[in-house]
């Protein structure tokens, strides 16, 4: 019986309110999992300290100092949850773990279906994405601008699974293909979804967090979607040159509009309001068409800095 070596990453970001119960919960997992040799006995934690600055990282060397099985790295800054999680999942491939999981800090995620998950493996399947069928806890505004969200990403090229976070596993090949990705800024859900491995879904219903409150505002949740938009869809400038043709040919009209009223009804419209409302407008349209062309600029100009995504100062093997 084929029995895998797991590997479960949780990137932490001023999470010592909830930290301690998690850990103890996913140990938990761990043992009842090995005992029924659904997983081998060398599974393990790999939790990914984000810069935080309370004691997260504490909890963690206290828990790597009476079980290995806790292992862990920590950043000398904050530099975002995707890079937190590509960190764990790097380091996981060289800890030569035969899967690995993605989960969050706070528990909201059922860690209940990571057993769902290694059977779904089992049968072949080299990504597995963890599905939400409800989202307990979630107030009204962030619900449903995440499925707007998702509606908009797909309708822009990037297919992305509805409903799906960062709770997936991953096979040592699908690790493999991720190690190959050498791009600044990553949108990992959409890019699981793109690679065209054999994959899977779970469905598990999300529930409010242990302790402690969520690190996602509204600005890192819009800054994660412009990454998102701008990583996998080029649709945003293929937009702004179909608005821009339309603008000429108004313009154009418009055009053609003055010149009759000039030199054939011999009259023209007195008044300032018209010109300034019209100088208005096409300067707001130049506006916004630059401001989409400056976000893909924007990426180009991370990508070329090969800056590294992350720079740890503590690693726990």
């Amino acid at each position: 019986m084929y029995i895998p070596k797991l590997g479960i990453v949780i990137p932490c970001f001023n999470e010592e309110e909830a930290l301690e119960g998690t850990i103890e919960r996913l140990l938990e997992v761990l043992d009842d999992l090995s005992s029924q040799n659904i997983i081998s006995k060398d599974s393990f934690l790999y939790l990914v300290d984000d810069g935080s600055s309370d004691n997260t990282f504490e909890i963690v060397k206290k828990f790597h100092d009476t079980d290995k099985r806790v292992k862990g790295t920590s950043f000398t800054r904050n530099f975002g949850n995707q890079n937190a999680i590509l960190a764990g999942l790097t380091d996981i491939r060289e800890l030569n773990a035969d899967c690995a999981v993605t989960m969050d800090a706070d528990l909201q995620q059922d860690e209940n279906v990571i057993k769902d998950f290694i059977a779904k493996f089992k049968e072949g399947n080299d990504i597995v994405f963890g599905v939400r069928t409800d989202n307990m806890g979630v107030g009204f505004f962030k619900r449903y601008t995440s499925k707007l969200f998702y509606k908009v990403m797909n309708i822009l090229g990037a297919s992305i699974v509805p409903n799906h976070s960062e709770y997936r596993l991953m096979s040592k090949k699908a690790l493999d293909v991720l190690n190959q990705y050498g791009e600044y800024s990553l949108f990992l859900r959409g890019l699981f979804s793109q690679i065209g491995m054999k994959r899977a879904s779970v469905k598990y219903v999300s529930r409010p967090r242990t302790a402690g409150k969520t690190k996602f505002n509204a600005y890192s949740l819009t800054i994660l979607a412009i990454n998102g938009i701008t990583s996998f869809s080029i649709v945003p400038l293929r937009m702004v040159v179909i608005l821009g043709l339309i603008i000429a040919l108004v313009s154009f009209g418009f055009g053609l509009e003055v010149i009759y009223e000039k030199f054939i009804n011999k009259t023209t419209v007195p008044g300032w309001a018209t010109i300034v409302v019209s100088v208005c407008f096409f300067s707001g349209i130049q506006i916004f068409c630059l401001g989409i062309i400056g976000e893909y600029l924007g990426q180009i100009f991370n990508e070329v800095k090969g800056r590294p995504r992350y720079i740890k100062e503590i690693e726990l093997i």
